[in-house]
């Protein structure tokens, strides 16, 4: 038997797998399927895929997240060029060096305090076209929503995309949380990624409500051909793909893709109010998808950390990060508060008696 655990706020890879996504394997399981992507499921994909990116939107099934990103920036960039993203970027920080090392692909790197880069940050990696001696830059990497749980709005996607594009650059989409960014802008999935301008993304249906799918959706034809030979020598190219295909058809036929991504949000607003008030807790931006950052003192979290699963985010600051999940309920936020609110008062009251004992 398992001990009993409380919900987490580390990340929403930590939750389960939604229902009808399980019932979506389950169904795909009848049967024998051509293997490698030509089942019946994976080909009826495409319509699904032009339906929410438009006409000419072509999907192709990956493992992960990291997979995703490095099978779209090795379709845009030659042996010789580079990639500019934020330092904060996932493909960055959290990828383990993959784009380097599977990859071969070349970081510029520019800081940002909110996650987000703008056509002033991409100049300042921008340069040194035709220099052989600069890897050059020949892409540029977004987040929607940041790691920082910022979001672009319609009009700075399209600044970008219409910088990036005029330096003769490509876009590139990591959308491991798109779903969740449309959910807070009130947009369809078109409507930020194909209409901006996006090139590639990188879309993410593990972390809502997946077992595990991504897909590479290739929004300039231009950059289609070669990817189903990246993928198979990147190791993403699964054999029995209809298991990955049922997942993504499960999220994106109906609306679950977007039911899931409202409940997440919705949970993640409702943290950030009941914190609020909380003397010793401040947030440190705005809740603007999934995802709760502030900053408590290190005893508090530590505590806490002891009941519930969260990471620290800057071990410097104290900054830690809440996530919320497609199944994280009002009843999971409330003990989490009432949690937070007990262990900040009983460390007040920890330093008052220290107080007395020492006068």
């Amino acid at each position: 038997m398992f001990a009993e655990k409380k919900r987490g706020f580390a990340s929403d890879n930590y939750a389960g797998v939604h229902p009808d996504v399980l019932a979506a394997i389950a169904s795909a399981n009848e049967g024998h399927q051509i293997a490698y992507g030509d089942d019946e499921i994976t080909q009826g994909l495409t319509k699904t895929f032009e339906r929410h990116f438009g006409e000419g939107a072509q999907a192709f099934p990956v493992f992960n997240g990291t997979g995703a990103n490095v099978v779209s920036l090795q379709a845009m960039l030659k042996s010789w060029e580079a990639v500019i993203c934020a330092s904060t970027s996932h493909a960055n920080v959290d990828e383990g060096g993959a784009p380097e090392k599977v990859a071969g692909i070349k970081l510029w790197t520019v800081p940002t305090e909110d996650g987000k880069l703008t056509p002033e940050l991409i100049a300042k990696q921008a340069w040194g076209f035709g220099d052989v001696h600069r890897a050059q830059p020949a892409a540029v990497t977004i987040t929607q929503a940041t790691e920082l749980g910022t979001l672009y709005s319609i009009d700075e996607l399209k600044e970008i995309s219409e910088y990036v594009h005029s330096r003769g650059m490509k876009l590139h989409m990591d959308g491991a949380r798109l779903a969740n960014a449309a959910a807070s802008l009130g947009v369809g999935l078109q409507e930020i990624t194909t209409n901006v301008g996006v090139d590639v993304l990188s879309f993410g249906g593990t972390k809502n409500g997946g077992m595990g799918c991504e897909a590479v959706v290739v929004l300039n034809p231009d950059l289609a051909a070669s990817i189903p030979y990246i993928r198979k020598t990147g190791m993403q190219l699964a054999s029995k793909m209809r298991f990955i295909s049922a997942q993504l058809q499960a999220l994106l036929e109906g609306d679950l893709w977007l039911r899931n991504a409202q409940q997440a949000n919705a949970m993640a607003k409702r943290l950030e109010n009941a914190v609020g008030d909380i003397e010793g807790v401040r947030i440190v931006r705005k809740a603007e998808a999934n995802s709760v950052f502030a900053v408590l003192p290190s005893e508090v979290t530590a505590r806490l950390q002891n009941e519930f699963r969260f990471y620290v985010w800057d071990q410097v600051t104290g900054e830690v990060r809440w996530m919320c999940s497609w199944d994280t309920t009002e009843s999971d936020v409330d003990s989490f508060v009432a949690a937070i609110r007990e262990e900040i008062g009983a460390g007040d009251g920890n330093r008052t008696r220290a107080v007395s004992l020492g006068s």
